[in-house]
């Protein structure tokens, strides 16, 4: 999408290509299509062998008792930069795609470009390269270990590398072992492998029966005309949704005719959470609890469970197929020894949003799904390394140096690596915390394993911050039910948990205040996402069904506002992707602190003014400067040493400052009159222009609007009450579109909100639905709504829900109810349960 309009007719030319498909003809390993009705499975599409093994290895020199490697790379840029070193002794690595120029090393031969690969493939003893599907196809068919690298923004990838792995036929090799020739763990590793594909390898056969059979005229659709809009519909929803906020999406005239078909399929059930589904009440399956209480949380109950599902296996009690991060969760642990367990909910942003790095009151409510971390620390010569760690270890000279070993759940959500390691040493440097500056550049190096700086990240914060030491390994696992990029802070509520469990485990007292603080470094310094504070306040501190009250300036909590028992708070996913780190968030937050340095150079040469010759000089704001009293210059004193944004009154900015603001500037422009914008977390780029009156308008009138909601919290219960609460929330929302926050599918929620609100039925029954709102750093992500709490609304709700459905073909999480922060909660201490003897 960012691409530019010229190139949006050869999305529409794919979609009309696709539109007329009679039928889908899916091999295995196939990623999720639902657009096609019709469709045919068929087996692997592979290359026939044409030589024998021994012929081949006999043409190369190799030896029977050579272990044979092949790189295959294809597609990727040539001039690897490989040394003999990479390879144990015993090996030759055959190298395809070698530039011509290009020298190898010794035990590294380079291959011909005519090479027929299926030959050279089933005579090697394993394959090192990318995933693509005919090297995951000829893997799986003649039975080689395929060591393989994670291929950025490749969607394929995950269904395939399941596929491989769920037949025992896949390892995969860190990109930065591949770089530096750390590869004899993950050899060692793909030998000992037994890949068990037995399927079918006919793939080519069967299909070119069906193309005969479709030449003929026999047809295999049922659905032709359905099918082919419904397959329009999708594409187009998907280029709707992730369209760039302010820019026009041209629809062709086709889309039209089938923007109904979607209605045939009928009202889904609500997504289930975390909490469903869940144990008895009070069972921790094979764990006893050393320290803390469940406090009857269904989420946590299932964490243990998932946990002692894991030891099980490991212990070799569990028969149960395991997926790869459950695997490495397995390993993760030494299970006779202690666990420490910490919770961290995600955030409702009520009120308050992208206003709190301007020092707004915020109000926002902890929700129901939440992050659970495990850590436990070990000696590093007791310490459960992976093969490559180890390596890693008897590279260096062999001692035990402390290591930090991450799983995270959930990976393949957004296709990004289940684990990550380090060693702590690597956090260090001249025996000093490294800067934050090389700890961001550190973890940006693989775009796959990025997500590790919300984790480790917390790590390098206690040391720089508190001046905490880790002499001792650390193994973390991460499993957030808090769905990501929906607006409702998963990444603060993977800060907060993590640092909970940290210090917990290493005796750290951390009081919830100051422990968001130091996570919103995390996310500021080592992420470099330019968020406010209320996300890990809310994560850290709030209370379930209450709304944290707090001042972002920088973060002063006023106290815990009950949600009146006839108001309820829903959130509703738009299907569109939130991120704190993307470039409108910041060009936002840019342009609010533009503003303020511009309100308090205006207000500096306005006092300037007064104390000039000219006494009787006229000022900007109407008045003379002989007659301003003392009152208007303290006002203007304050003004001109604004420290926060918000702290201007609404009134002033429009009597004063707001008709002398620009609707935008360029970068260059205001760092020449400026110098600089005075936000740490933020830069300017001279080449690009800020909106600046509309980002600066939001905070100072948001404030306000935060005020009086938080007021009528307390209010009478009235109907004019929750009108009036819905009204504020209408407000805040197209106070964020004219910052250029909004997005097509959050719109359509807060319209169907106000269609629900004035139908003559809500009308007649007194209303239900009041109000909604974009939460959080816009750009997508959840709508926040507020209505009455009674069954009317939770049906109302699900109507919503369905009309969403039914107009884009995105089923919206709908989020409801609320736990308690990371603070109440406090933590577990826990071991593995010992069997009696009977």
């Amino acid at each position: 999408m960012a691409a530019g309009h010229h190139h949006r007719s050869i999305v529409w030319q794919i979609a009309e290509d696709y539109s007329h498909c009679e039928l889908l003809i899916r091999l295995p390993g196939y990623c999720p299509m639902p657009a096609f009705r019709d469709v045919i499975d068929v087996p692997l599409l592979v290359r026939k062998v044409q030589r024998s093994k021994e012929e081949v290895r006999k043409e190369l020199g190799v030896g029977d008792d050579v272990k044979l490697l092949i790189f295959n790379f294809g597609g990727q840029p040539a001039g690897w930069s490989l040394k003999e070193e990479f390879l144990p002794p015993g090996w030759v690595c055959l190298v395809c795609g070698a530039s011509d120029k290009q020298s190898l090393p010794p035990r590294f031969i380079k291959l011909k470009k005519d090479v027929y690969t299926p030959d050279v493939i089933a005579a090697s003893d394993c394959m090192l390269g990318k995933i693509g599907y005919g090297t995951f196809s000829e893997a799986l068919a003649y039975k080689l270990p395929f060591i393989f690298v994670r291929r950025d923004y490749f969607n394929e990838e995950p269904f395939l590398r399941n596929m491989l792995e769920y037949y025992q036929g896949g390892v995969e090799m860190i990109r930065r072992d591949l770089l530096t020739g750390r590869w004899k763990p993950y050899l060692e590793r793909a030998l000992t492998l037994k890949p068990c594909y037995e399927g079918g390898i006919n793939g080519g056969e069967v299909v070119a029966q069906i193309l005969e059979d479709l030449a003929v005229g026999k047809t295999c659709a049922s659905h032709k005309i359905s099918g082919a809009r419904r397959l329009r519909d999708a594409i187009v929803l998907g280029y709707q949704l992730q369209g760039v906020p302010g820019r026009d999406v041209s629809i062709p005239d086709w889309y039209s005719l089938a923007e109904n078909e979607l209605g045939l399929l009928k009202a889904l059930p609500r997504a289930a959470t975390s909490l469903e589904n869940s144990l008895p009440a009070g069972q921790t399956g094979e764990f006893e609890i050393l320290h803390g209480d469940l406090k009857g949380f269904p989420d946590t109950q299932n964490f243990l469970a998932s946990l002692a599902s894991d030891m099980d296996s490991v212990l070799g009690h569990s028969p149960t197929h395991h997926t790869r991060e459950h695997m490495a969760a397995a390993a993760l642990f030494n299970w006779q020894e202690e666990i420490f367990v910490a919770r961290a909910p995600g955030r409702l942003d009520v009120m308050g949003g992208i206003a709190d790095y301007s020092g707004s009151l915020v109000l926002q409510m902890p929700i129901r799904e939440a992050c659970h971390v495990a850590i436990q620390i070990s000696h590093p010569s007791k310490h459960k390394l992976w093969k490559h760690a180890q390596a890693r270890q008897e590279i260096n000279g062999g001692t035990p140096t402390p290591v930090l070993q991450i799983v995270s759940f959930g990976s393949e959500l957004s296709n990004r690596g289940p684990t990550f390691d380090m060693d702590l040493s690597d956090l260090m440097d001249g025996g000093q915390p490294i800067s934050y500056e090389k700890a961001r550049a550190y973890f940006a190096r693989d775009p796959s394993q990025k997500w590790a700086a919300y984790v480790a990240g917390t790590i390098l914060v206690l040391m720089r911050e508190l001046g905490a030491r880790f002499d001792n390994s650390i193994s973390i696992l991460v499993h957030s039910g808090v769905p990501e990029g929906k607006g409702v802070s998963s990444s603060a509520a993977v800060e907060v948990a993590t640092m909970s469990a940290v210090a917990a485990a290493h005796g750290l007292n951390i009081t919830p205040k100051d422990l968001a603080l130091l996570c919103q470094k995390v996310e500021n310094h080592v992420v470099g996402a330019p968020c406010g504070v209320m996300d890990q306040m809310a994560s850290a501190c709030g209370e379930a069904n209450k709304l944290l009250a707090m001042v972002c300036q920088p973060a002063e909590v006023l106290g815990l506002i009950d949600i009146p028992p006839h108001v309820q708070f829903w959130g509703i996913d738009s299907g569109i992707r939130h991120s704190v780190g993307g470039t409108d968030y910041g060009s936002v937050r840019i342009g609010a602190f533009m503003g303020r340095k511009m309100i308090k150079s205006t207000a500096s040469s306005v006092l300037s003014k007064t104390s000039s010759e000219d006494g009787s000089q006229q000022l900007g704001n109407g008045l003379n400067s002989e007659e301003m009293e003392d009152g208007a210059k303290q006002l203007l004193e304050a003004e001109a040493t604004l420290d926060y944004l918000c702290n201007l009154p609404p009134h002033r900015f429009e009597a004063v400052y707001g008709t002398k603001l620009p609707e935008s500037i360029a970068g260059k422009e205001f760092l020449e009159k400026y110098v600089g914008h005075d936000d740490t977390v933020t830069v300017i780029d001279e080449n690009r222009s800020y909106g600046v009156k509309a980002p600066t308008r939001h905070p100072i009138y948001e404030n306000f609007r935060v005020k009086t909601f938080k007021a009528l919290l307390t209010a009478a219960t009235s109907d004019d009450q929750l009108a009036s609460l819905g009204e504020l929330m209408y407000q805040c929302h197209y106070s964020y579109s004219a910052c250029g926050l909004g997005t097509t599918g959050t719109d359509r929620l807060v319209e169907l909100v106000q269609e629900m609100q004035h139908s003559e039925l809500s009308q007649s029954e007194g209303g239900t639905l009041y109000g909604a709102k974009i939460t959080g750093g816009g750009s997508g992500g959840a709508v926040c709504i507020v209505g009455r709490n009674c069954l009317r609304s939770s049906e109302q709700i699900l109507q919503i829900q369905q009309k969403y459905k039914d107009a884009t073909g995105f089923l919206p999480y709908v989020f409801e109810g609320s736990s308690p922060g990371a603070g109440k909660f406090g933590y577990l201490k826990i071991c593995r349960r010992i069997p009696s003897q009977n």
